[in-house]
């Protein structure tokens, strides 16, 4: 089971963001990333929709023999991790790492603002996690889907992401917000754009490198760690695969972008 690889799914290119910091904490393991282009964003579905797609892609990715699944996108970790853990009991399932807590760690003011979809949102889950470690602080929790498919197309720094990122940090501005949690897995490829909003001195936390550090854990207390740095790294999409070379090549860039080789799309 060792030289397994570990499977990653994300309703798109979003969860790009995590696999590469699993490739960078773990680089003897091989991948497998399976995005739901197709019915992307998730942000703005049911609970249930949410629910009913993530099932086929845990289901595609055990068939693919993987050892561990990350699932690398929020919304499916907040309305379905405890449903998915019980659904399928043989297979160790990671979720989204929220940054919340390092955002209570390192907020000075107390007020911390988290930027996920509208579904997340919606769930205060992320929000209801900060009052657990500190009831102090004074939370913005703001959604927003519209971001999404700009990202999904590799349009990161368009006029019209950049408008619509002014609106829905512009709360966060007025109300003094000095750190910011990313709660969604394709905005930290706004990363930039969001520090040239908001300015130099608010933090801008995502939870790539905690997720990555927790599929460390998990694989070195399985006693799964890859053996052998023989990677392989395999991508499968439900839309289109032209277009996700293309735009996840873009986003990860030239160095990881090589390890992009071929994609296929699959029907689930």
């Amino acid at each position: 089971m060792n030289n397994q690889p570990i499977g990653i799914l994300d309703s798109g290119v979003g969860g790009l963001s995590i696999w590469r910091k699993i490739v960078k904490e773990l680089p003897n393991e091989s991948t497998i990333y399976l995005a739901d282009s197709l019915n992307c964003p998730y942000g703005e579905r049911t609970p249930e929709e949410i629910y009913v797609l993530a099932k086929r892609l845990v289901k595609f990715l055990i068939a693919k023999k993987v050892k561990l699944i990350v699932l690398a996108c929020n919304t499916v970790t907040v309305f379905c991790i405890d449903k998915l853990r019980v659904d399928f009991p043989d297979i160790q399932i990671v979720g989204t790492v929220p940054a919340v807590k390092t955002a209570v760690e390192q907020t000075k003011n107390h007020r911390i603002g988290i930027l996920s979809t509208e579904s997340t949102a919606k769930s205060n889950y992320q929000k209801n996690l900060i009052n657990k470690f500190a009831k102090d602080c004074f939370v913005i929790n703001k959604g927003d889907s519209e971001l999404v498919p700009y990202i999904e197309k590799g349009d990161i720094k368009s006029g019209s992401v950049k408008k619509i990122l002014r609106n829905a940090l512009g709360e966060f501005i007025a109300k003094d917000v000095d750190t910011i949690a990313l709660g969604c897995s394709h905005f930290p490829f706004l990363r930039e754009e969001i520090g040239k909003i908001v300015g130099s001195k608010v933090k801008i936390l995502d939870s790539g490198n905690a997720i990555a550090r927790q599929a460390r854990r998990v694989l070195t207390n399985n006693n799964s760690l890859s053996l052998s740095k023989n990677t392989l790294h395999e991508f499968y999409t439900t839309g289109n695969a032209e277009e996700f070379v293309k735009v996840s090549k873009k986003l990860v860039g030239n160095k990881l972008g090589e390890l992009i080789k071929s994609i296929q799309s699959v029907s689930l």
